[in-house]
Formats: structure tokens, C-alpha cells, sequence
């Protein structure tokens, strides 16, 4: 059986999530997915519908979707066993 990379499915994970989040906060400066980025902005702190708003929920969304991708191979490492 085949391991994951821990390292490597984290940064996938976090590079792709941070995209999304900014992507979704710059369109939010359009009008599109406001109410989104308002729950999302419970979570991420400062996070919000503005050129630096968007930076900063990059910034967290790239350490929660790496931790969680992290996570997850490890497990998967452990349980593939």
C-alpha cells in the first residue's frame, strides 16, 4: 500500500483552500456570496469583503485546509496499514 506525503496533501490542501477564500472575498466585493463570506468571516478572523480582507482569510484558510490535509494523511497513512 502506497503512503500519502503528510507535507504534500497538507500544501495541496491549503494552497487550494486559500484560493477559494480569496477568490470568494474579492468577488464579495462585487455583491457575489456576501452572505458566505459573512459566516465564513466568524471563523477567520478579519477576514472580510476587501482587498486586505481577502489576503488575511487566504492566510487562514491556507493553515486550516493544512492542518485538516495533514490530518487526514496521516490517518490514512495509520489505517492503511
Amino acid at each position: 500500500m502506497q503512503k500519502l506525503s503528510v507535507k504534500a496533501l497538507g500544501l495541496a490542501f491549503g494552497i487550494f483552500w486559500a484560493v477559494c477564500i480569496f477568490l470568494l472575498g474579492i468577488s464579495g466585493m462585487f455583491g457575489f456570496g456576501e452572505n458566505f463570506v459573512a459566516l465564513i468571516s466568524r471563523v477567520y478572523l478579519w477576514y472580510d469583503v476587501t482587498i486586505v480582507g481577502a489576503i488575511i482569510g487566504a492566510i487562514w484558510g491556507f493553515i486550516d485546509a493544512f492542518v485538516c490535509g495533514a490530518i487526514l494523511a496521516w490517518l490514512y497513512n495509520r489505517f492503511a496499514k
